[in-house]
């Protein structure tokens, strides 16, 4: 039986948090351009609570903060799956404490932000989805 604290589980999991954040990246990238923007737009009204259709991908603004966020996300995914593979055999506390307090940095600050920007709903998810990637990384492997 395998324990979601050992360093075998908690190398796997990595790769949940890897396609977590990564999922993002596609769906944002589509917000760049006005013909597929639609998915890119939902999940903004999605995550801006409720369903009101008040977000819009109408400004080339919006768009191309869309195509940002969505490069930033896939690589930030990516990066986190490449140590997973690479570098956790290696030093496996480093990348647990390095996607930990990452990951964490993400919440505070997107979290603020939401809340500051008059999206306070935005909180509750990003508290659901820091506690789907982080999973078992809150606590240090046993050997």
């Amino acid at each position: 039986m395998t324990h979601w604290n050992t360093p075998d589980f908690q190398r796997n999991y990595l790769k949940i948090t890897a396609l977590v954040i990564a999922a993002f990246g596609p769906v944002f990238f589509l917000g760049s351009m006005a013909s597929t923007s639609e998915p890119a737009r939902w999940a903004l009204d999605f995550l801006s609570w409720p369903l009101d259709g008040v977000q819009t991908y109408a400004e080339p603004t919006t768009r191309f903060l869309s195509a940002l966020t969505g490069g930033f996300l896939l690589g930030w995914g990516v990066t986190i799956w490449c140590l997973q593979k690479w570098v956790y055999p290696l030093a496996a506390e480093g990348v647990r404490k390095s996607v930990l307090f990452g990951t964490l940095s993400w919440f505070i600050l997107d979290s603020s932000g939401s809340y500051l920007s008059g999206n306070p709903s935005n909180v509750l998810f990003n508290v659901l989805v820091l506690l789907i990637a982080v999973g078992p990384l809150w606590w240090p492997a046993n050997s």
